[in-house]
């Protein structure tokens, strides 16, 4: 008889495209972020939610530093993206552009041609290093409208001033703008807030069709399209995180009062 115990399968560690760590943010003399630690996980779908400036849009636009653009803005903590410390004084801006790709509230396309749009950041970094799509500038626009399920919609009219689309479709243009210089995390303010419920569910379809070949984190007020649209759920109150888990978790069986509240609909 063989009396030697079966080891247990070692369980893959978690990789983690953002982590933040003792992050704090000031605008002028007002603070934002108050020891904001966190830890984003490679390849899923993160949702943040939290009443309105509760500082979930300040983390999202400090992980592509964004907020250095205002004068008045303090930070102090790091910020890790794919282990690299993007706020490390050696780190070059566009290189955190190059891997962190942002989406706003209201979709921002060039008003330049559809195909235009897409090329636009492609040829911006070309030069930069780093990867890259490659292929002739046809093969990088087809195969960007192919990964945001766009493609057989616009094929016909990519000469076209790419503000003549639906919100749905500039907004889907606009996450296309960003793939060809291969971004590990994608970031969304709101991205659906403007659509109407027919775009919406498109975008989230969208969401889950690049899941896993990007890190996504998206900041949103609506409670369903967080339940619906992600993976793991971050809820925010005051510049403090309250709680991070499986968003099924979170929405059942939240693990703080104030989570309960705020998703029961209490205040926010």
């Amino acid at each position: 008889m063989n009396n030697e115990q079966t080891a247990a399968p070692v369980q893959p560690i978690p990789r983690h495209a953002i982590a933040s760590e003792k992050l704090n943010l000031w605008y002028g003399t007002f603070q934002a972020l108050y020891d904001v630690d966190l830890r984003i996980r490679e390849g899923l779908i993160t949702s943040m939610i939290g009443p309105s400036g509760c500082g979930k849009s300040t983390f999202l636009r400090s992980v592509n530093r964004i907020n250095e653009r205002l004068g008045y803005v303090r930070i102090e903590g790091s910020i890790h993206v794919m282990n690299e410390n993007i706020y490390d004084p050696q780190v070059e801006l566009v290189q955190v552009r190059k891997q962190v790709g942002m989406v706003f509230q209201r979709p921002n396309p060039l008003p330049i041609s559809i195909r235009d749009n897409i090329l636009f950041s492609h040829r911006l970094h070309a030069k930069g290093g780093g990867e890259m799509a490659q292929g002739t500038p046809d093969e990088i626009v087809e195969q960007s409208l192919r990964q945001v399920l766009l493609w057989d919609q616009v094929k016909d009219r990519l000469k076209r001033k790419a503000t003549e689309l639906s919100l749905e479709e500039q907004q889907k243009l606009c996450i296309a703008r960003l793939l060809p210089v291969k971004p590990k995390v994608l970031l969304m303010d709101e991205p659906c807030s403007a659509l109407d419920p027919k775009g919406t569910e498109a975008v989230e379809e969208l969401l889950w069709e690049l899941r896993g070949q990007y890190t996504i984190l998206i900041v949103t007020h609506n409670m369903a399209q967080a339940r619906r649209a992600s993976e793991e759920c971050v809820f925010m109150l005051m510049g403090k995180v309250v709680e991070h888990a499986r968003t099924e978790e979170m929405f059942v069986t939240p693990a703080h009062k104030e989570t309960a509240d705020y998703i029961e609909g209490r205040y926010g």
